[in-house]
């Protein structure tokens, strides 16, 4: 589990393609403070674990599916990426709870500055959409953000400018292909409304008990 909060950005210095497994090498400083062998960083929003540690990077695998599902495919010798280590029970809860499970990727299809901040509009699938509302959280290459406008096919968020110093998508340009992880809650309420329907039964205080609401 992450907060979507940037801890820092690394450089990717080896993509291991060939053979088994398919690995990331990432440079970093801040994330392999405590880091051990086993544990989680989110790369771009993406949950993965640590397979090898040396004094200045980490290793990665990164499974077919994952592969599939994210950007990271795309990632070369030199790329900068998100990182953020995975949430301790002291830790501050600075943004809002994000898995590291991307559901799909989005296209970036335009930046507008606007004082000292940036909107960023993204196309994404139908699929999503669904679950993306205005003023609800949103996870964009294992960022947390506000969405600020959901239409049809495309949804926008603001970048202020602390933020955009600190993550990969202000460097990038339109036709960036970014990571989106939805908020989970929505695919929650969407199982439990579909069930309703299928056995029509009402939505009652007895009802949300019996599937784990307290």
């Amino acid at each position: 589990m992450f907060t979507g909060i940037v801890e820092e950005i690394g450089t990717i210095s080896q993509v291991q393609r060939t053979g088994q497994p398919y690995e990331l090498t990432i440079q970093a400083q801040t994330v392999l403070e405590g880091t051990r062998l086993g544990d989680s960083i989110a790369v771009n929003g993406t949950c993965l674990t640590v397979t090898r540690l040396a004094a200045a990077s980490f290793t990665v695998g990164v499974s077919p599916e994952t592969r599939t599902r994210t950007n990271l495919v795309h990632l070369r010798e030199g790329s900068s990426v998100n990182l953020e280590r995975s949430l301790t029970p002291t830790s501050r809860m600075g943004g809002h709870f994000v898995q590291g499970h991307i559901d799909n990727t989005g296209i970036v299809t335009a930046f507008r500055p606007e004082e000292n901040s940036l909107w960023v509009t993204i196309q994404a699938p139908e699929d999503l959409m669904r679950y993306i509302v205005p003023k609800g959280f949103i996870a964009l290459d294992g960022v947390s953000l506000t969405v600020v406008d959901a239409r049809d096919d495309h949804f926008t968020v603001m970048l202020v400018d602390y933020t955009q110093q600190h993550i990969v998508l202000s460097a990038q340009k339109p036709g960036y292909q970014i990571n989106i992880e939805v908020d989970v809650l929505g695919k929650y309420v969407e199982k439990i409304i579909n069930h309703r329907l299928v056995t029509k039964k009402d939505i009652s205080l007895e009802f949300l008990a019996e599937h784990g609401y307290r």
